[in-house]
């Protein structure tokens, strides 16, 4: 039996500071093999000869095989909202952080390796559960929970009206996405992922937000 995600967390902790960057170059050989082999047929001695390190090294810093796909799926969640992994940018107003945002995202999931990664998860969750969880751990729930987060601060200084800021953070998460992941996944269609279609969908989606949450619709309802 594989040790837990938990487990490996702490083993991993143990690690020293100045392994940091050694820390991220290893992930960042490890998305690569995830990518193109799947979590199965990916090991530890796989990644550790594309890194040029031992089994170890890797150990040293992640623990175990799950620990490591953990972390290749909150490094990928962090370019969604630029590189941070605490609460989201609030420097400009809900439309334009919410639009970047939502263009962010799109472009994100219907890239190639993004899709590539979301298939080969849902062939393998049925064998390895567990990496369900961590996927959408690390991955959808952290991103709900930070634009959640957004949303009750902007309507706590007033800027936005959202009584149930992890439900609206989950509407908002489903009008950008739409039937695009869908459309990538199963009938891709170049045209339809071009730049100029995507950043009108977020440009909508997110006027309809706001037409339900922003203030201004707020006070006229």
């Amino acid at each position: 039996m594989s040790m837990s995600p938990q487990n490996c967390a702490e083993k991993a902790v143990r690690r020293v500071p100045r392994g940091d960057k050694r820390r991220e170059e290893i992930a960042a050989v490890a998305e690569r093999v995830f990518l193109s082999r799947g979590y199965t047929e990916t090991t530890m001695q796989i990644i550790a000869e594309e890194a040029g390190a031992s089994k170890e090294t890797l150990y040293r810093h992640f623990g175990c095989k799950e620990a490591l796909f953990s972390e290749v799926i909150r490094s990928r969640s962090l370019r969604i909202t630029g590189g941070n992994d605490g609460d989201l940018c609030a420097e400009g107003s809900p439309s334009e952080i919410l639009g970047k945002l939502g263009l962010n995202l799109l472009h994100f999931l219907v890239s190639p390796d993004s899709l590539s990664l979301y298939r080969a998860i849902v062939t393998e969750v049925p064998r390895e559960p567990e990496l369900g969880r961590i996927f959408y751990t690390q991955g959808p729930a952290r991103l709900l929970n930070q634009i959640a987060k957004y949303l009750a601060a902007a309507t706590l200084c007033g800027t936005l009206r959202c009584p149930e800021p992890e439900l609206a953070a989950k509407l908002f998460i489903g009008s950008i996405v739409a039937n695009y992941q869908i459309l990538g996944l199963v009938a891709p269609d170049d045209d339809a992922f071009s730049n100029q279609k995507m950043q009108a969908h977020v440009t909508e989606a997110v006027a309809m937000f706001l037409a339900r949450y922003g203030v201004y619709s707020a006070t006229r309802g």
